[in-house]
């Protein structure tokens, strides 16, 4: 059984720890490898190899540092069907879906491409007399990742290619219940030509987190989790004066105003509540017809689409949803489903008891459909974090988006109407960070960035883009006065009404 290392340098490297877990075949429900769990000393090792080699990767012109990430954005193109591969065996996810993460992230690198022209500041001339002044952005020093298990490519590809880019050295922790993906792409990341120390991948559970949080040599911390998690994070990586982003949980609605094109809205409907099994922050789990005709005509819409899901592993070619990443997760969907039933939603799409064969250990679950939720109800307030979509009928507009704003989350939502006038109050009213308009899964593209508002997001910086830049950067402002210019009578004192003279 392949024992999974980490990363430093370029290289495998085992650590000092004895700890291992499994790593699980979701779609098998056993285990195909083991990964080891860095203790603080390992943690501690990692960071200080990245504050080694961090000043010299700074000083490198930015030119440079772009050509290793044109050559590591070709590197992933050549080998996406390996590591489309290796993602789905750990994950469960199909084929087509691990390749589109992978693709999302190739997009932020190639934004990072561009760094030469993204880190230019500003600069005036004669803001008083014989003196300029001009800014420039420099790295923060060592950057830490965080990132979850369903996204084991696309988010700390989000992450680490901008912030190697801004001059930054970058130590990712990812999930360890499918890390040979981010380590496999680390290599890679050294094949395109990356210093050794600048990058590295340390495995590990709470203890690695908890080291990278106290390191007083961190500067700087990403994260991608649920809001209990990133809500830790963010206080005791605050407190201990790191620079912190943390992208939280969802849970996002779909608004169906009575003239959407249905056909449409169904469609996208089934790609973004089931898609990678509902696994996804951006995942629409909340549908919003507005009106009882519209609610009957989506219900009616979307029960024979989800029924003809098919759910399978995925080495089936046809497979339109494999299995979630755990038992526990599974569990846990079980349960959620039960409340709703308790609490009197009716369930119009049973996906439960899903048998595949050759993998009847696997952790299958068909899609779900709820009709007649209400928002006191549990399925509608949690984060589910599977294939269930719950619908909420609201009987006019302004109530459904009264619902969408009063949810504690603030990460995505969507609204499928032909009104223009509908869509552009809604962009304009709706307190979410991130609006689609008959678009299903809002993700602005790389050189946009991503981040949702209220519990959804903990930090001033969303990531990639431009706000990507700002966070793995510091601005330093610069004022200049050269002796050689100054002339008997030169005004010095710029920031009062009264004038100082040499």
């Amino acid at each position: 059984m392949k024992v999974i290392d980490h990363l430093v340098s370029g290289k495998s490297w085992s650590g000092n720890s004895e700890r291992t877990i499994d790593v699980i075949n979701p779609a098998l429900g056993s285990a195909i490898g083991k990964v080891r769990l860095a203790t603080k000393e390992d943690v501690a090792h990692v960071v200080e190899v990245a504050k080694r080699a961090q000043p010299a990767w700074a000083a490198t012109p930015p030119a440079k540092r772009a050509a290793i990430m044109f050559a590591f954005r070709d590197l992933l193109n050549k080998n996406i069907d390996e590591l489309a591969k290796l993602l789905s065996a750990e994950h469960g996810k199909t084929i087509p879906d691990a390749k589109g993460e992978i693709a999302r992230g190739i997009e932020v690198i190639e934004f990072a491409c561009g760094i030469p022209h993204l880190l230019k500041g500003e600069f005036s001339e004669q803001v008083a007399s014989q003196i300029d002044s001009f800014s420039l952005r420099q790295p923060v020093g060592v950057v830490a990742g965080i990132t979850p298990f369903n996204f084991p490519a696309m988010v700390p590809l989000w992450m680490y290619p901008i912030a190697l880019a801004c001059g930054n050295a970058f130590v990712l922790k990812p999930s360890e219940r499918d890390p040979t993906v981010p380590v496999r792409i680390g290599e890679l990341l050294h094949e395109a030509g990356l210093p050794a120390g600048v990058f590295s991948v340390v495995n590990g559970d709470k203890d690695a987190v908890d080291a990278l949080l106290d390191s007083p040599d961190v500067d700087a911390i990403s994260f991608v989790g649920s809001t209990a998690i990133g809500h830790y994070i963010y206080s005791r990586g605050t407190a201990s004066g790191k620079r912190v982003q943390a992208l939280c949980g969802a849970k996002n609605h779909l608004i169906v105003l009575p003239d959407a094109d249905m056909e449409k809205a169904v469609d996208a409907l089934i790609g973004s509540a089931y898609g990678s099994a509902g696994e996804r922050c951006m995942a629409i789990s909340v549908a919003v017809p507005v009106g009882e005709d519209t609610a009957d005509r989506l219900v009616a819409a979307l029960k024979p689409r989800i029924e003809a899901l098919k759910v399978a592993a995925c080495t089936d070619p046809n497979s339109d949803m494999g299995p979630v990443i755990t038992r526990q997760s599974l569990e846990k969907i079980l349960g959620y489903i039960e409340q709703g039933l308790d609490k009197g939603a009716k369930l119009v799409v049973d996906g439960r008891g899903v048998k595949v064969p050759g993998h009847e250990n696997g952790f299958f679950i068909g899609g779900c459909l709820f009709d007649n939720v209400t928002t006191d109800m549990s399925i509608y307030k949690e984060e589910i974090f599977g294939p269930v979509l719950a619908v909420v009928r609201a009987k006019d507009y302004e109530e459904a988006l009264q619902m969408v704003n009063d949810h504690e989350y603030g990460n995505g939502t969507s609204i499928f109407t032909r009104d223009g006038d509908a869509a552009r109050d809604f962009t304009m009213r709706v307190k979410i960070g991130m609006v689609g308009v008959n678009v299903p899964i809002p993700v602005p593209v790389a050189y946009h960035s991503f981040g949702g508002w209220k519990r959804s997001l903990f930090g001033d910086h969303s990531i990639h883009g431009m706000e990507g830049i700002r966070f793995n950067t510091r601005l330093k402002t610069v004022t200049t006065r050269w002796p050689s210019g100054i002339k008997e009578g030169a005004v010095f004192n710029f920031h009062s009404g009264h004038d100082t003279k040499a």
